[in-house]
């Protein structure tokens, strides 16, 4: 499996794969804009053709902290480590960038804890609170990577 940088020509496809899993809460609605914002925070999985098939970004709040977000992999593809294999790039993206610290919020603990995170207390990033502050309480489960 071979994850790569996203391109321009993802956009589409990356807000929709992400918009995808947002009625269920899952992931956070992208707009093509905000993905075309950071397309070079975007690591992907394509198939034989080129489509993808799964992706992972990151989102910085300052030089020294940055989230994991959209992690998404295509419901016909899970269950074959392309969720690891892409947090696993993200987290390589991270370190090369010089973030001493990343997180992510997400339903899927186990393999959040699998690729290295542990859980954390929401309050210690007031920087996600202020940028989300419609999601409720009870959505907040965070994992620090360490």
């Amino acid at each position: 499996m071979r994850i790569e940088p996203a391109h321009a020509d993802d956009v589409t496809a990356l807000s929709e794969l992400n918009n995808r899993f947002s009625p269920q809460g899952l992931t956070l609605p992208r707009a093509e804009s905000w993905v075309s914002n950071h397309i070079d925070d975007y690591r992907v999985v394509r198939d034989g053709h080129g489509h993808v098939l799964g992706s992972v970004c990151l989102d910085d709040y300052s030089p020294s902290l940055v989230e994991l977000v959209s992690l998404a992999v295509l419901p016909e593809h899970q269950g074959k480590r392309m969720g690891s294999a892409l947090i696993a790039a993200a987290v390589d993206l991270a370190r090369r960038r010089g973030y001493p610290e990343l997180f992510a919020v997400s339903f899927s603990d186990n393999l959040f804890q699998q690729s290295g995170f542990r859980f954390g207390d929401i309050n210690r990033y007031p920087e996600k609170r202020a940028r989300y502050a419609k999601v409720s309480d009870d959505e907040w489960t965070v994992g620090q990577y360490h």
